[in-house]
C-alpha cells in the first residue's frame, strides 16, 4: 500500500496564494473604509462645531448684563469719554441696533465667507491676530510636549518593567504630588527659583530665545507626571500579555520583547493621552500664559474679555473649538496606524 505524498499540488498552492491575496485586499479595503469614516466624521464635526460655537458666542455676548455698546465704547475710549454718541456709533458698527436673528444671519454669512471681522482694540484682522497668537501657543505646546516626553516616557517604561520596585513607587509618588500641584503655584515657585534666585531664564515675555522654556517647564512637569503614570500602566499591560510571554520563551530579553511585541500596543493609550493633553495645552494654558506674559491665544482671550473685544472673543473661541477637532483627528489617525484592530472594529461597527 503506497504512501500518499503530503507535498502540495500546484492547484492547492495557487488556491492558497489566491486566498492570501484576497485577505490582503480585504484588509486594505477595511483600512480604507476606516480612514474615510474617520475623515467624514471629523469634517462633519468641524462644520457643526463652527456653527454651534459661533452661535453660542454670539448669544452669550449679547446676553451680558448692561448695555453692550456702552461697555465696548468704554473699553475703547475710556469711561470718562463715553457718551451717547460714542455708544450709538459702536451700536451701529457692530449691528447691535438690529434684531438678533438678522444679526445672527449676517454673522453666519460672514463666517461662511471666512470673514471674522476686525479687532475693536487693535483694528487688525481677526485672522491675523489669531494666527500670530496661535503660533506662540503652538510653540509653547510643542516645547511642553517634548519636555514631558523626555521626562515621563523613560520613567514610565522603567517603572513598568520593574513593577513593585523602588523606581515604580517613586514614580507613583511623583505623579501624585506633581499632578496635585496647581499650575499657578508651580509657576510662582519656578519663577522664584529658576529666574529670580538663579537668574538662568527670563521671568516673562517673549523677547528672548529662552523665554519659552520656563512656562513650558511649568506645564511639562505636571504633564510628565501623568504621562509617566499612563506609560507605566501601558507597559505593565504589555509585559503581562501572552505575546510578551511567548517572546520571552523564544529567548528574547525584556527590552527586545518590548520593542518587538509590546511597543505598539503600549503606545496607543500614550498617544491618546498626549492628544488630549495637547488640546488642554492649547486651550487651557490661560493661567500660565497670563503669569508669564506669553502672547498666546489664551492670554489674548483674557485681554479680549477685559477689553470687550467681541469679534476677538468670537474668533478665538471658534479657533479653539476647531483645534479640538483637528487634534482629535490626529489622535484617531495615530491610533489607527498603531493598532490595526481598531480598523477592523471600526469596519465591523
Amino acid at each position: 500500500m503506497g504512501i500518499v505524498s503530503a507535498r502540495p499540488t500546484p492547484v492547492n498552492d495557487a488556491a492558497a496564494k489566491g486566498k492570501a491575496a484576497s485577505r490582503l485586499v480585504s484588509r486594505h479595503q477595511v483600512a480604507g473604509t476606516a480612514w474615510r469614516r474617520v475623515l467624514l466624521r471629523r469634517a462633519l464635526q468641524v462644520l457643526m462645531l463652527a456653527l454651534l460655537v459661533g452661535t453660542a458666542c454670539f448669544f452669550m455676548t449679547r446676553w451680558l448684563p448692561g448695555d453692550l455698546a456702552t461697555r465696548i465704547a468704554a473699553g475703547r475710549y475710556g469711561y470718562d469719554l463715553v457718551g451717547n454718541d460714542a455708544a450709538d456709533a459702536v451700536r451701529a458698527e457692530l449691528g447691535l441696533d438690529q434684531p438678533a436673528w438678522l444679526a445672527l444671519l449676517r454673522w453666519w454669512g460672514d463666517l461662511l465667507r471666512l470673514d471674522l471681522g476686525t479687532s475693536l482694540v487693535t483694528g487688525q484682522s481677526i485672522w491675523r491676530e489669531v494666527a500670530h497668537q496661535l503660533g506662540a501657543t503652538l510653540d509653547l505646546a510643542v516645547t511642553t510636549l517634548v519636555m514631558a516626553a523626555a521626562l515621563g516616557l523613560p520613567l514610565g517604561v522603567a517603572a513598568g518593567l520593574r513593577a513593585g520596585g523602588w523606581l515604580d513607587r517613586l514614580t507613583v509618588v511623583l505623579a501624585v504630588v506633581l499632578g496635585a500641584t496647581p499650575p499657578f503655584l508651580l509657576s510662582v515657585l519656578l519663577m522664584l527659583a529658576v529666574a529670580v534666585q538663579l537668574g538662568m531664564l527670563p521671568v516673562a515675555g517673549d523677547d528672548h530665545g529662552g523665554s519659552v522654556l520656563l512656562p513650558a517647564l511649568t506645564l511639562a512637569l505636571g504633564l510628565a507626571a501623568g504621562l509617566a503614570r499612563i506609560t507605566r500602566g501601558a507597559v505593565r499591560a504589555a509585559v503581562g500579555s501572552p505575546a510578551f510571554e511567548f517572546a520571552r520563551t523564544k529567548g528574547l530579553s525584556d527590552r527586545q520583547a518590548l520593542l518587538r511585541h509590546g511597543l505598539r500596543p503600549a503606545a496607543v493609550p500614550v498617544v491618546a493621552y498626549l492628544g488630549v493633553q495637547a488640546v488642554l495645552l492649547v486651550e487651557g494654558a490661560v493661567v500660565v500664559e497670563t503669569l508669564f506674559a506669553w502672547p498666546g491665544i489664551g492670554h489674548a482671550l483674557v485681554h479680549a474679555v477685559f477689553g470687550r473685544d467681541i469679534p476677538m472673543i468670537q474668533g478665538t473661541a471658534l479657533c479653539m473649538g476647531l483645534l479640538f477637532v483637528v487634534f482629535n483627528l490626529l489622535v484617531d489617525a495615530a491610533c489607527l496606524l498603531l493598532d490595526p484592530r481598531r480598523r477592523m472594529e471600526g469596519d465591523a461597527s
